[in-house]
Order: C-alpha cells, then sequence, then structure tokens
C-alpha cells in the first residue's frame, strides 16, 4: 500500500511570487522543480508543493515542520535571514526565546509570507 510511497506537504500561497521569495530569500530554499501549477523543494529526504490558491493562511495549526539537529543555532541563523518566530504561552505550551520544550521534542513556530504555520523541530 503506501508504507513504500513518499509523502509530501502541499502548502497553499495566495500570492506564488511572494511566496518563492519567502523561501528562497528567508530560508535559503530553491525550488527543485518548477510546474504551471506551483513548485516543488526538496528538502534532506522530503519534499513539499508550493501551489497558489485564494484560501490560503487560514489553518491555525502547523502546516510543515523541518526537522533539525540543533533548533537553537538553526533559529539563530533564520532569524539573521529576517525570520520572525512565535512566542506562545499557553497551559502546556510556553516558548522561551521562541523555542518551545515539548518533552522529547524542541519546537519554534514561524508564519511564511502566506500565513501558513511553519515548525522548526528538533528530537530530544
Amino acid at each position: 500500500m503506501l508504507t513504500k510511497a513518499a509523502a509530501m506537504t502541499t502548502l497553499p500561497a495566495h500570492d506564488l511570487q511572494r511566496a518563492l521569495a519567502f523561501y528562497h530569500d528567508k530560508l535559503g530554499l530553491t525550488p527543485q522543480r518548477q510546474l504551471a501549477s506551483g513548485a516543488v523543494f526538496q528538502c534532506g529526504n522530503g519534499s513539499f508543493f508550493l501551489y497558489e490558491t485564494s484560501s490560503t493562511g487560514t489553518a491555525r495549526n502547523t502546516a510543515m515542520s523541518f526537522i533539525v539537529d540543533d533548533i537553537e543555532s538553526e533559529v539563530r541563523a533564520l532569524r539573521k535571514r529576517g525570520v520572525v518566530f512565535e512566542e506562545y504561552d499557553f497551559p502546556g505550551l510556553k516558548t522561551v526565546n521562541g523555542i518551545a520544550d515539548l518533552g522529547g521534542e524542541l519546537s519554534a513556530w514561524f508564519k511564511d509570507s502566506e500565513g501558513n504555520i511553519i515548525a522548526v523541530s528538533q528530537w530530544t
């Protein structure tokens, strides 16, 4: 069945050119493949598809996560590129300098140019 199929995140963009610029300029990513409907990015063993649609930025949950080895250095590097991390203080979820300790996982969240919530996470 699907156990051997590759899974790919799909992210909506209200303005595809603006989103492409964000992912290139802020995250340092270049599309692996450009299609008429959007662009495919390869990151490690995973990939994601960015496409234009009018219904974007409405999800209030994490849309995609990047798994890294050192979250503190990754957050620091992304901040230098202008990425703004969210600060949360909810019961069971509190960030300190943008990073939350979730017990076995450290995570930090930012919004892309289209309002999608993206996480940077490290398994501990």
